[in-house]
């Protein structure tokens, strides 16, 4: 256990250097048992509890005020079946883990854009990522997974135990339990065709409408990430990332769909070809290291219309910061096929779900706001571009990156799933213990539903 120190001080740095809470005490897990005996302590003592995997979480829920945290990072270990193709992760992995092990033996997780988020809690908010037309979320590539629930026991879940809890588990977020291990369904595509193309940001309104067509009728094969990044010399682009996750020579083809999103107008940089998965996820975590200050906002829309586009163009051209971003996430293919109630994910027809990130280092300007709102240029921008967005924005957001700020998002976001997922958090922890990612507030009788 850290309660102080170097080491307690090294436990307590997160991704975001803006969060400032402090726990009580650190408690490093190794094993299942260590997490029952610190679920246990925390609940006779009337600490509050939380659980760290990755530490990624914009919002610092990996620690409460004064609490006691289950520190899950040295539970990282990565086993995985060939012939069965899945593999077994440790509550503290992180995609790049899973990843980099599968390629060994030739295959793949379903994993978001970074190597740096920790596996299973990408998996339990949903999981977009570049394989989702393909694959579908991580979270519905969830076979089974090991619980501590909020009285220490432990259950062992998947679609035929304690079904209810496996069905909130995939999407529901982390608000039911410490998951230690977790069933993650592999796939044969170890090498991808993906890269960065960046158009000089005076070319937008023509790549944002070409590319609307071709996020609509692109084939299951093809994920485009797209949005507005800072380029070399610090002047907005317009970012395009293309993932190809089917035959490699039909991706890297000159003809073919992925080469062509190069030549949608005069790129300032076009880097395109074969690639391993933890390439690009290395990739990504060099874009936004640890340790900056920062914020994020979600949407969802169903599609980047002209109005959208210009106020997303608007917004990149305003940038504060050289290292904020627009981020933009297809939701299609494989994803949109499962019936709505299948899994307690809350939206199920294609769609965009928007990242607004804004980061910075200068971490005086958190507290000299400017402009007499009490706010920094930072945040400003954020909350203006999240509310110009609102109008067109579809009811709720991607859990994962909701926080109390947007209580109205959080009540839509599960949609008519939220009825059940209450039932199952009712039944399984009554106190609520668990406060991974937000959930609709609410009451719900767990009644004699299994868990």
């Amino acid at each position: 256990m850290l309660t102080n120190g170097p080491e307690y001080a090294q436990a307590v740095a997160l991704f975001n250097a803006a969060v400032d809470v402090r726990p009580s005490v650190v408690v490093r897990c190794a094993t299942t048992a260590d997490v029952q005996a610190g679920v246990r302590a925390s609940r006779h003592h009337g600490v509050p509890l939380s659980v760290r995997g990755g530490g990624h979480d914009f919002w610092g829920r990996a620690f409460r005020p004064g609490g006691l945290v289950l520190d899950l990072t040295g539970m990282r270990g990565v086993q995985v079946d060939i012939d069965g193709r899945f593999a077994t992760v440790g509550g503290g992995a992180l995609s790049s883990d899973v990843v980099s092990t599968a390629e060994r033996a030739g295959l793949s997780a379903v994993t978001g854009t970074a190597g740096a988020v920790g596996m299973v809690g990408l998996t339990l908010g949903g999981g977009y990522g570049p394989l989702i037309g393909q694959f579908g979320l991580a979270a519905d590539n969830l076979l089974g997974a090991e619980v501590v629930l909020a009285d220490g026991s432990r259950v062992n879940t998947d679609a035929e135990h304690h079904p209810d809890l496996f069905w909130a588990l995939r999407g529901g977020g982390g608000n039911f339990g410490v998951v230690t291990s977790a069933r993650i369904r592999l796939h044969p595509v170890p090498t991808v065709v993906s890269g960065t193309i960046l158009y000089p940001i005076v070319q937008s309104s023509d790549i944002l409408a070409n590319l609307g067509g071709i996020l609509q009728d692109s084939p299951d094969e093809l994920t485009v990430d797209v949005g507005f990044l800072p380029g070399p010399d610090g002047k907005p682009t317009v970012y395009v990332a293309p993932t190809w996750s089917g035959d490699v020579e039909v991706g890297n083809a000159e003809n073919g769909p992925v080469h062509a999103l190069a030549r949608l107008g005069t790129p300032v940089l076009a880097e395109v070809g074969p690639v391993t998965r933890s390439a690009t996820l290395a990739a990504t975590d060099a874009m936004f290291p640890p340790g900056r200050m920062g914020a994020i906002r979600t949407r969802t829309v169903q599609s980047i219309s002209g109005s959208i586009a210009t106020v997303l163009d608007r917004a990149a051209r305003e940038f504060t910061s050289p290292f904020s971003a627009i981020v933009w996430h297809q939701f299609h293919g494989a994803a949109a096929r499962p019936p709505l109630d299948s899994t307690a994910f809350g939206r199920r027809e294609p769609h965009l779900m928007v990242e607004l990130i804004s980061l910075w280092e200068d971490g005086k300007s958190q507290d000299n706001a400017g402009g007499g709102d009490g706010r920094s240029p930072h945040l400003r921008w954020l909350e203006q571009l999240h509310a110009a967005l609102e109008p067109f924005s579809l009811p709720g957001g991607y859990v994962n990156f909701l926080g109390p700020e947007t209580p109205d998002q959080v009540a839509e976001s599960y949609g008519p799933n939220t009825e059940r997922l209450l039932a199952v958090k009712s039944a399984v922890d009554p106190d609520s213990v668990f406060a991974a990612t937000p959930l609709p507030s609410g009451t719900a009788d767990a009644g004699s539903r299994p868990v």
